[in-house]
């Protein structure tokens, strides 16, 4: 099972009873419906510029989210128009969290999402089913006007445990902690490979591929992320052009001239189309952030090593380079593959007692941090819309479990890592518009 959304199925024969009747297609709505708590689904009509409303016994088997094609019935209900399924495309999700309880002597899973208007029968349950614990199923077969059956995939634990509860919330969500044995493999091998070559020449890139790439592992460079961040996957350099460098630019400033680049961790180095890891991080899109854990979308070796730009080690990166005056105006750029060598690792609120008590490299976040403002200024003028709001924070025991919540404070530093993580972006789009 892989960390990812579950993906959209067709429907098979162990879903009869959702197949399309001959001739009832006549003006019939396709689209994806939505279902409610109340076990009421609805579809847009974008013809006549409103929901048709698909009660409880005409969703045939229908859930939340499906692909679906709906026939309009004569008459309305409470003033809605009503409809009912006529087919199911395809379905959006067929694995289901929830409690294992009795009926009678059957075991079932009551589902977690609302939305799952039926609990599922488990005809076989493994023997470790109990009772009580929480569970992974998923829908086998499901014959309308039947009950849906289904199996386990996998007991999760006692409900109500905080470790249990969280893995829920992951598996309900399509995701999984874990990574395939080959992925696993291919990571290990990759950072085996890295690791020897650090040991014989002090840097776990080639040579060869460090000729390929602009080096800018003497400039001032570093990262700053939240304090509890495991992989940094950005950074920024930075020095000042002398008076004879900006006079040999042929460049006319009032101020100094600055070289601010954006550094992006370059994983496509490391995962090759076609591998499993390639596969593996396609199906799952992205990292996954929860309060107390992060779900990485590469296995460790890679997401907290070698495609994390840590401090005081050589990295490749994707780099965006600006000289730029103090007024925050780009006056050249360059694009292209970089090798890095970060000196700091800050977090947000070490960075920002630097600027404000001076500190490791204060002069630079300092120059970077007017610069920031200057941005955001210029964007604010040209019509961009800010929508800046309060972050909530938690913190938690020793156990895992939330005591506090808490609003946590949005620093200049912040500001500062988003505008020139924008600029960077608005530069590269402006660039291959060109």
């Amino acid at each position: 099972m892989k960390n990812r959304r579950f993906p959209k199925k067709p429907l098979d024969s162990r879903f009869r009873g959702n197949d399309r009747k001959k001739g009832e297609s006549h003006g019939s709505i396709r689209g994806v419906l939505s279902v409610n708590s109340r076990a009421v689904g609805f579809i847009e009509d974008e013809k006549h510029g409103e929901d048709v409303m698909v009660e409880t016994p005409n969703l045939a088997t229908a859930l939340n989210r499906d692909e679906v094609e709906v026939l309009p019935l004569k008459g309305k209900v409470r003033g809605r128009r009503t409809g009912k399924v006529v087919r199911i495309i395809t379905r959006a999700k067929m694995r289901f969290v929830g409690t294992i309880e009795e009926s009678g002597t059957r075991l079932i899973l009551n589902p977690d999402d609302f939305r799952m208007y039926a609990p599922i029968v488990i005809p076989r349950p493994p023997k470790e089913a109990q009772k009580g614990l929480k569970a992974l199923a998923e829908i086998t077969e499901w014959k309308d006007g039947a009950e849906p059956q289904g199996a386990i995939l996998k007991v999760i634990g006692k409900k109500g445990e905080h470790e249990v509860e969280m893995e829920c919330i992951i598996l309900e969500r399509g995701f999984e902690s874990a990574f395939p044995r080959d992925v696993e493999a291919e990571a290990e091998h990759i950072a085996e490979e890295a690791k020897a070559l650090n040991q014989v020449r002090g840097s776990p890139i080639p040579a060869s591929e460090i000729r390929n790439r602009r080096d800018f592992r003497t400039t001032t460079l570093f990262t700053i992320d939240p304090a509890n961040a495991k992989d940094f996957d950005d950074a920024l350099s930075f020095r000042k052009f002398s008076d004879s460098e900006v006079k040999d630019k042929g460049l006319k400033i009032n101020g100094s001239l600055y070289e601010v680049g954006v550094h992006i961790a370059d994983v496509s180095h490391y995962v090759r189309e076609g591998t499993a890891l390639d596969r593996e991080a396609r199906e799952r899109g992205t990292s996954v952030y929860l309060v107390d854990r992060t779900i990485p979308m590469l296995p460790h070796a890679l997401s907290n090593d070698l495609c994390s730009l840590n401090p005081d080690v050589d990295r490749l990166a994707f780099s965006a380079v600006f000289e730029m005056d103090g007024n925050g105006q780009v006056h050249n750029r360059w694009f292209g593959k970089g090798v890095i060598h970060s000196q700091k690792r800050f977090t947000y609120e070490t960075a920002q007692e630097s600027i404000d008590k001076g500190g490791v490299l204060a002069e630079e976040l300092r120059t970077l941090n007017t610069i920031a403002k200057k941005l955001r200024t210029q964007k604010t003028k040209e019509g961009a819309i800010d929508f800046e709001q309060d972050e909530v924070g938690f913190e938690l025991d020793e156990t895992g479990r939330p005591i506090r919540v808490f609003k946590k404070k949005r620093l200049d530093t912040h500001k500062l890592i988003e505008e020139f993580m924008l600029l960077a972006n608005r530069e590269v789009a402006f660039f291959f518009h060109q």
